[in-house]
């Protein structure tokens, strides 16, 4: 039997299913009085009496999202503002949360349509991201739909009932992350934009950096992602409260139209144009927050639109669910580029999370306080790691930005830290050796687990003596030393307990979104097992929207090589007959490669196919015996040898094991 090429799933990694799970679970605990010390000391050393903030989240309201939640057709929850809204309604903030992180998630409850000025409103709180819609001469110009068709399509709908009836007619995605651009056919149809009604653009780069990030490390991103979002927690005081950046990620249908207008493709810094009579002026700022982004600024609305590049939080140099690291170096002077091209010439800043920043007062100071915040994490870094100082000596040594930075709530740790943001600029430039031999080739955790609990006189005594450590509020090394009890002995109940207990506190410590639903889904896992389930961002059209070239990477990517290791060479060619498409793919010495626009005479398998034929195969529609039984896919050569590679082929599982192994 052939295997299908590749499993894929129409939900987003962050299903909201957390409260049927928590109803089943063993419950959180309270915060110990450490965990409170470290609250009291965050009261007095921020400026929580500043509410500004308050006033530009809640500025330019419409209309409130409906109910507070968003379902799709079939009447599955896709989206939940009410719980958030229901628990977080009290200025003060419950033990078990960072005082700072309350305040930042309690402004992102904001949720509904917000005119941002005239001619331009945002859809904010329905998704982890926002969706801006611009008003053109005859129609509607969407900036980043989301993640989930069912969000996409509330969001527009709210608009077409508050504002106007005008038809979409361009889409821009401003940067290669699935929340900017999943939702898509929630407000435009492939039919209309294959018809020339609607334009779709999108940075140099868009559409090659989308598929790298959520299919050929998709699998392994994904489950990551269930910890960073903590989608699977419950939503409450001892649980999920929101990320930093957002509440959450919807949990709809992912889909991608390809762009069919690239800005930069000739590499320009900047490049205009006119869209629905609208004047945009796009700044190409690759390899800042996505390896793919772009600015956008329209100059007769006096608007500049940052994409992901200046938002209300110190954002992420590395993502904790993985990512290609980014540059904070050209992140700061792209920065320093939007405040000399447009900084004078706006009355607003808007980004696709968070709230605008209204007026020149504000703005400069927000883009340069950004701008300086990477640049001093860059040099930092670079500055102790040429003195010698290893990655987690950097994070101890540069725990906060300078005062008037760090005081600033907009560069606070919400999202992104100084912890894991300097450590990823190490990995930039040194990667992942810190220069010690004892740490180039240390045990696996299993092996070394069970060596220190060995040292340490049994399990049991190591878990004696992290108790004591526990009560004096030590939690990072309770964390440390009972993570390798739990590797050597997976089925130590008191020692899994006790590292969940640690995670736990750690969590509720934090300031940081995304670090408080890791530690905190650690800690659910330990003690309720990993959830059923797999979620996947390689959604349909992901898969569909990938070239042929990216598609036989993948291929590679999931060919078992221990398997094909020692298999004779063997050449294969493809011929699709739709898009006028050669490649012969040679399998040799576990690896498979292939080459575009020639075919090898003597190959062992010859295949004549269409590219709908093979998307079928890979969606699970259909299967390489159906497709070649009905003649879709014709087959010459040697059969057994086709079948014999793509039983070699691995599938992932998304659920696998983090914190035990």
């Amino acid at each position: 039997m052939i295997r299908k090429i590749l499993w894929v799933s129409t939900a987003v990694v962050g299903l909201n299913c957390g409260a049927v799970l928590a109803q089943e679970a063993t419950k959180p605990k309270d915060a110990e009085q450490a965990t409170r010390d470290v609250h009291s000391r965050f009261l007095t050393e921020l400026p929580f009496s500043d509410k500004a903030d308050f006033d530009s989240a809640s500025r330019g309201l419409i209309a409130p999202l409906p109910d507070g939640v968003i379902k799709d057709a079939d009447g599955k929850l896709i989206w939940d503002m009410k719980t958030y809204e229901t628990f977080m309604n009290s200025e003060t903030a419950p033990d078990t949360v960072n005082p700072s992180l309350w305040r930042q998630e309690r402004l992102n409850n904001y949720s509904g349509l917000f005119e941002v000025t005239k001619g331009i409103h945002q859809v904010r709180g329905f998704d982890l991201s926002n969706m801006t819609i611009i008003e053109g001469e005859t129609g509607l110009i969407i900036i980043d739909p989301l993640i989930s068709t069912a969000t996409a399509a509330a969001g527009l709908k709210l608009y077409h009932e508050k504002v106007n009836q005008k038809p979409v007619v361009a889409v821009i995605y401003s940067h290669s992350h699935v929340d900017h651009y999943g939702g898509v056919k929630g407000v435009i149809s492939e039919d209309d934009v294959k018809a020339g009604k609607v334009k779709v653009y999108a940075p140099s780069g868009f559409l090659e950096h989308a598929v790298v990030e959520n299919v050929y490390a998709g699998n392994a991103m994904s489950r990551r992602a269930q910890y960073m979002y903590g989608a699977l927690l419950p939503k409450d005081a001892r649980g999920q409260v929101g990320t930093g950046l957002g509440k959450t990620t919807s949990s709809g249908e992912v889909t991608l139209i390809a762009p069919t207008d690239i800005i930069g493709a000739k590499g320009e810094a900047t490049e205009k144009a006119t869209i629905d009579g609208i004047e945009v002026e796009f700044q190409l700022t690759p390899g800042t927050e996505a390896p793919s982004e772009m600015n956008m600024f329209f100059p007769d609305l006096k608007a500049l639109g940052a994409a992901e590049n200046a938002t209300h939080t110190l954002h992420n140099i590395l993502t904790l669910r993985g990512a290609v690291v980014r540059d904070p170096l050209i992140w700061s002077k792209y920065l320093d580029d939007t405040i000399g091209l447009y900084a004078d010439k706006v009355d607003v800043v808007f980004a696709q999370h968070h709230w605008p920043t209204w007026g020149a007062d504000k703005i400069k100071p927000f883009l340069a306080d950004q701008r300086d915040m990477y640049k001093y994490i860059n040099d930092q870094t670079l500055r102790l790691l040429n003195i010698g100082l290893t990655p987690m000596e950097i994070a101890e040594e540069l725990k906060t930005l300078p005062p008037h930075l760090a005081t600033k709530w907009y560069n606070r740790d919400y999202y992104g830290s100084m912890s894991h943001n300097v450590r990823a600029v190490y990995q930039r430039y040194l990667g992942f050796y810190d220069g010690n031999p004892a740490n180039l080739d240390p045990l696996q955790p299993v092996a070394a687990g069970k060596k220190y609990v060995e040292f340490m006189g049994g399990a049991d005594k190591a878990v004696e003596m992290a108790r004591e450590s526990f009560k004096k509020g030590e939690f990072r090394w309770v964390a440390q030393v009972m993570n390798h009890v739990v590797f050597a002995d997976p089925d130590n109940k008191d020692a899994k307990e006790l590292l969940a207990d640690a995670l736990e506190q750690i969590g509720y410590q934090t300031e940081n979104g995304t670090w408080r639903s890791v530690m905190l889904m650690g800690a659910f896992e330990l003690r309720n097992g990993v959830p059923e389930g797999a979620f996947s961002t390689a959604s349909p059209d992901t898969i569909k929207a990938m070239t042929l070239d990216m598609y036989f990477d993948y291929m590679g990517i999931r060919l078992n090589g221990e398997k094909a290791a020692n298999l004779p060479e063997t050449a294969f060619n493809w011929n699709f007959t739709d898009t006028k498409q050669q490649y012969a793919m040679t399998l040799r010495n576990g690896a498979l490669t292939y080459r575009k626009g020639v075919q090898i005479p003597d190959a062992a398998v010859g295949l004549e196919l269409t590219r709908t034929a093979l998307d079928d195969v890979t969606l699970g529609k259909s299967t390489f015996e159906k497709e070649i039984e009905s003649g879709n896919i014709k087959l010459t050569g040697d059969a057994a040898k086709f079948k014999e590679l793509f039983g070699m082929l691995d599938t992932f599982d998304v659920m696998f094991n983090i914190v035990t192994p």
